[in-house]
């Protein structure tokens, strides 16, 4: 009985294995056919972009140390009042709706690879900032670069993650201000999936580019976008000389920025989600107006990122009603805008993946997806309201946007769908499972985890009692195990890898 039951459980790992290498070689972003949930009737959201446009005509936006910002406002009409700027009601609408495009693409090293933001289409990209890691075997510990290329790896091999993402860690180990060639780099030669870019310093910028046009070709990072980048605003309604110095550099190459509010509701923004909603739209219609000051038709994205909060300790909570409520009317204002829209993610304050990060992750993935979010960053690894990147949970939760991939076909309503024949040519009481039907259908019929467990309590018991965390942490040793570089020609390699080492070598290391 021993025996047997230890050939079961080889042969679970091998199934496990197999399930992943069906999908792994590629699996295209998902475009949805179920239309999205909406929460505000026409009227509720035409209210909200009234009070968005008020708050930018009678409280303004400050852009600070800008001086470039407050030019490009006064010259387009706007009323700059030191590092004041507020708008004529409608103007930042206006700009943006006049030259921002409603869909683009951005174009991967593998061209296959590439993905569309807009539209019906849904790009899932995993966590991003977090100076910690965790895994089972070492805890809770900072990052390093080798955490950082393990993560790019993961998410390179997972079928379920469309983009490599931007910081999936910070590589602590490394000096702040040199860091992010290493990261780019990682990202560019160890995935030929989409990627981010640096937003820390507006020359880290600058650098991303110039790097992209040594793999991808400076007439081609001319012409298409193959750079995605992240700019937060610095709520309450301020956007800082930082992040508008990466934003311009950025959009003056023509590459994409999302220009994202991250809101802690009650402390950012007043506690409730119309108010949310309406300073989220006010801060993200001045950032992408800006860029578009910068450059007409530089690709945006309006970015939402909305939490609630504990008013007893202050600090952030995640999986709640209000910000899935929140989540919902930015997704609908962004589409009346005409700009794609970033939002969600597996969100969780749980410290370990444990059921608090699988219900709160649930509660956060469910509305994204419901909502018609089109680019889903932190959708795999976040722990700790971001604190943390999780090795087991981005295992965990790619699992999970796997399902959302099938979930997202909707119903197929195709001959093969409805089965007739198969009711035709089966008597009642006569089972399917012997049935031509489902033997042609039966591998692809539902979604298959490599991750869950669903064995009797014996067989479960014979291989190890594992819980799902356990059972992560084999699977993503596996897949680093079975990592395979994409192909880079070998000349571009080299004269990334000399640039590089020219630029660190002309100036000295620093912390900041």
């Amino acid at each position: 009985m021993t025996e047997a039951r230890g050939r079961r459980g080889g042969g679970r790992a091998a199934r496990q294995a197999a399930r992943l290498a069906a999908v792994v070689e590629r699996v295209p972003f998902l475009t949805r056919t179920l239309a999205p949930v909406e929460v505000l009737s026409e009227e509720g959201l035409a209210l909200l972009e009234e009070n968005a446009d008020t708050i930018l005509e009678q409280v303004g936006i400050e852009f600070r140390e800008a001086p470039d910002a407050l030019e490009l406002f006064r010259d387009a009409g706007a009323d700059v009042d030191g590092e004041r700027v507020r708008f004529p009601r409608g103007l930042c609408r206006r700009l943006v709706q006049a030259t921002a495009p409603s869909e683009f693409t951005q174009l991967a090293r593998n061209p296959e690879r590439s993905v569309v933001f807009g539209g019906m289409n849904t790009i899932f990209a995993p966590a991003y900032g977090s100076p910690f890691v965790r895994d089972l075997d070492g805890g809770r510990r900072y990052g390093t670069i080798e955490d950082f290329r393990n993560f790019v790896k993961l998410a390179y091999v997972s079928p379920w993650l469309h983009h490599s993402g931007g910081t999936v860690c910070e590589p602590v180990d490394l000096p702040v201000n040199k860091r992010h060639y290493d990261m780019v780099a990682a990202h560019l030669t160890l995935s030929d999936k989409p990627f981010m870019g640096s937003v820390t310093h507006p020359q880290r910028a600058r650098d991303t580019v110039e790097m992209a046009r040594i793999v991808f070709g400076a007439d081609v990072v001319e012409e298409r976008t193959v750079v995605f980048s992240l700019i937060n605003a610095n709520s309450p309604l301020v956007w800082d000389a930082t992040m508008l110095g990466a934003a311009r550099a950025y959009a003056e190459a023509n590459q994409a920025v999302m220009m994202t509010p991250f809101i802690l509701a009650g402390a950012m923004s007043p506690a409730t989600v119309a108010a949310t909603c309406a300073q989220t739209l006010a801060e993200s219609l001045a950032g992408m107006a800006y860029c578009q000051l910068v450059r007409p038709g530089a690709p945006v994205v309006l970015g939402s990122f909305a939490s609630s909060m504990s008013m007893q300790s202050g600090a952030p909570t995640f999986g709640t009603p209000e910000p899935a409520l929140v989540l919902y009317v930015m997704a609908s204002l962004a589409r009346r805008l005409g700009v794609p829209f970033r939002s969600g993610g597996s969100l969780t304050a749980s410290k370990v993946p444990d059921a608090q990060a699988a219900y709160e992750s649930a509660n956060t993935l469910q509305p994204t997806l419901l909502a018609g979010t089109n680019f889903v960053l932190h959708a795999a690894g976040w722990l700790e309201g971001g604190l943390t990147m999780g090795y087991e949970k981005l295992v965990l939760d790619a699992d999970q946007l796997g399902m959302w991939h099938a979930f997202c076909k909707g119903v197929d309503l195709s001959d093969e769908g409805q089965a007739l024949d198969a009711f035709l040519t089966n008597e009642p009481g006569v089972h399917f499972l012997g049935h031509p039907h489902t033997l042609a259908n039966f591998e692809t019929a539902f979604y298959r985890s490599p991750v869950a467990d669903n064995a009797s309590f014996e067989q479960w018991e014979a291989e190890g009692s594992l819980d799902a965390a356990q059972r992560a942490n084999g699977l993503w040793k596996r897949m680093l195990a079975e990592y395979e570089q994409p192909p880079l020609d070998d000349a571009v390699a080299e004269e990334l890898a000399e640039w590089i080492a020219r630029q660190k070598a002309s100036f000295p290391d620093s912390d900041v």
